[in-house]
């Protein structure tokens, strides 16, 4: 049995300004940590959350996991603030729908 290097876990999240505002995403993907973080907020294991998206291997998905739980105040403020201005767009659209 051939013995691999070790990964370097921190090759396994990225972040480019440029792209999804800047959050952190698994590498080769565009999955952010974010999606992660909210599906297992949901009440979804690592392995659930590997099992929907079997073309990210499931180390991956843990290292989003640990990048999350290392950054949980910074990602859960952001979330947040996510849901907020959800919320305020969809009460603008109800409004925006009712003048109509």
């Amino acid at each position: 049995m051939a013995i691999t290097a070790p990964v370097d876990i921190g090759q396994l999240i990225y972040s480019d300004p440029h792209f999804r505002d800047g959050r952190p995403c698994i590498a080769g993907t565009g999955m952010s940590v974010h999606a992660v973080a909210v599906r297992y907020l949901q009440g979804r294991s690592a392995e659930d959350i590997a099992d929907g998206v079997p073309d990210i291997p499931r180390s991956h998905i843990y290292a989003a996991l640990a990048y999350y739980f290392a950054n949980r105040e910074q990602i859960d403020a952001e979330l947040d603030a996510d849901e907020a201005e959800h919320e305020r767009l969809y009460e603008e659209w109800k409004r925006s729908r009712n003048m109509a």
